[in-house]
């Protein structure tokens, strides 16, 4: 049989598997990648013999960037923006103490050389929350406590694996320069986050002056894979590129998208992260030997344990000045700490190339530690979200949004009917008929969501809320237009936008606070913060 034929029955295989693995997860309430580990687990120990070969290409350009693009092409930029300080200290600083600290705790607690230490530190420096992100969404956790996760989540990739390259480098020639290491750092991730904001532009601006959905899809496609390639090509980082890439095509590109183009688009995205993701968690289960981890169940105790350890001083320590965030809050994002495919990729990429069994050894922390964090960690946060009380109360919340999303579509299609029969397009009688039909029952949808409003404040709040940031975006702009029409200057756009600013850092949005607009615009960021 050609070896694509095998290859295509591999994958016919494997995505068959996942498709009911996602169908028994739904049924017993539980993380749909972790179900898939634990059948890659026990489909490895019952056909050892046909067992895997796994690269580290494959899973880091193929599976990972339609992962990384998904999520940063869904994430709201001005909801990253808002919260940039605190993600940044969680995957720059954090990745650091993460890398340097896990290494020395585990050469301090086994015979592994430092230096190679260090390599591991950086191999798990990086989160993997997948698992813990889709639960969030499923139970209604905080909006903000899954952007800083996921926020984390996509810059921590970029940056551990430009820490992981300088530390295998300066393992493999046993010589390190602080200051070429710091240079290559801002190079590697400075370089990448430039093309994949320039191709993320470029690819915008061709999905606004086309309009045709498969065309505009497959410009993403491009986008996503295309700035991968070309940041690796240039020896810097891919997953920032296509970070960058995702966040500017997520947030420019759907404007100039027709509504068919931005389902096609979304449900497209959303099946390649949900193929990526099968295909990942399937064969991080399915490389996993057994017999590697039992000899080295020691290292792995050890790797564990300082995994924990840093990340107990990642979410709280480096957390602390953050008021706004909640100890609960960070018990959530000290468990969430998952790790998944980045580390399993990079692993994979130097297991072999490793002199003195120290590859197998690394090979053996990294299974065992991903094996942890998805089958105990991931396994346990449904019950410690619910038991942290940190789930936003549903009750109501989906009634009203029913109410509200029905009552707000059907009077904006009863406008827009009513301008094409305003237009000749559409003769009288059949505007009476559906006039008479439609009217009063948009009015009695107006005067159930009112009814709403006084039932469920809490949900009106968060309307409010949204609505608000709406207006104070567009408020921005409208600025930003008028010192392009020098209608005023530098100074007076400066003073109003970070007024503007301001207002959009408060954690959250009341009457009081839109009821008293000069008070609203005179709270300074240092009162935000706290």
């Amino acid at each position: 049989m050609p070896e694509i034929f095998i290859i295509e029955e591999y994958a016919v295989t494997l995505l068959l598997i996942a498709i009911f693995v996602g169908i028994l997860a739904r049924r017993l309430r539980m993380p749909y990648t972790v179900g898939l580990v634990v059948v890659g687990v026990v489909l490895a120990i019952l056909f050892k013999e046909s067992q895997i070969d796994v690269g580290s290409d494959l899973i880091l350009g193929i599976f990972v960037p339609p992962i990384v693009f998904e999520a940063a092409f869904h994430l709201p930029i001005n909801d990253l923006r808002r919260n940039m300080t605190p993600i940044l200290v969680l995957a720059i600083a954090g990745v650091l103490i993460t890398t340097f600290l896990v290494g020395g705790i585990v050469a301090w607690g086994t015979d592994m050389p430092i230096q190679y230490a260090i390599v591991f530190g950086s191999i798990v420096a990086a989160t993997d929350p997948v698992a813990v992100i889709a639960l969030f969404k499923s139970l209604g956790v905080p909006k903000r406590l899954q952007v800083l996760l996921e926020g984390e989540s996509l810059l921590n990739d970029g940056t551990a694996i430009v820490i992981f390259n300088i530390a295998v480098a300066a393992a493999v020639t046993s010589s390190f320069s602080l200051r070429d290491g710091i240079a290559e750092f801002i190079i590697s991730a400075g370089v990448g986050i430039s093309i994949g904001l320039v191709l993320g532009i470029l690819a915008s601006l061709v999905i606004l002056r086309i309009n045709d959905y498969s065309i505009e899809t497959a410009v993403t496609f491009i986008l996503a894979y295309g700035a991968f390639v070309l940041a690796e090509s240039v020896h810097v980082s891919g997953v920032l590129a296509v970070v960058a890439a995702g966040l500017v095509n997520g947030n420019i590109g759907p404007r100039g998208m027709s509504p068919t183009t931005r389902i096609v688009v979304f449900n497209f995205w959303e099946f390649m992260s949900f193929i990526a993701n099968s295909f990942v968690f399937l064969l991080i289960g399915l490389v996993a030997d057994a017999t590697l981890i039992t000899n080295n169940w020691q290292y792995i105790l050890w790797g564990i344990l300082a995994a924990l350890v840093s990340r107990l001083i990642v979410a709280y320590g480096l957390m602390l000045p953050f008021k706004s965030i909640s100890n609960s809050w960070k018990h959530v994002i000290f468990w969430g700490g998952l790790r998944g495919a980045i580390s399993l990729s990079l692993v994979l990429g130097i297991s072999n190339t490793l002199e003195g069994g120290v590859g197998k050894q690394l090979l053996a922390m990294v299974f065992g530690l991903v094996l942890f964090t998805m089958l105990v960690q991931g396994t346990s946060m449904d019950f410690i979200i619910k038991k942290l009380k940190v789930v936003i109360p549903r009750q109501g919340r989906d009634e009203y949004d029913y109410v509200r999303a029905l009552a707000s579509s059907t009077r904006t299609s009863f406008v827009s009917l009513e301008k094409v029969q305003k237009q000749g397009m559409m003769s009288r009688h059949v505007w009476d008929v559906i006039n008479n039909a439609v009217d009063p029952y948009t009015k009695k949808l107006t005067k159930d969501l009112r009814d709403m409003v006084k039932k469920y404040p809490q949900a009106e709040a968060e309307e409010l809320d949204a609505a608000w940031r709406e207006f104070l975006h567009r408020q921005r702009i409208v600025i930003g237009e008028l010192l392009a029409d020098k209608s005023i200057n530098e100074e007076v756009y400066s003073e109003l936008v970070g007024r503007i600013d301001n207002a959009l850092q408060l954690p959250e949005i009341s009457w009081d606070d839109i009821q008293d607009l000069e008070n609203i615009f005179q709270k300074n960021t240092e009162e935000v913060e706290s």
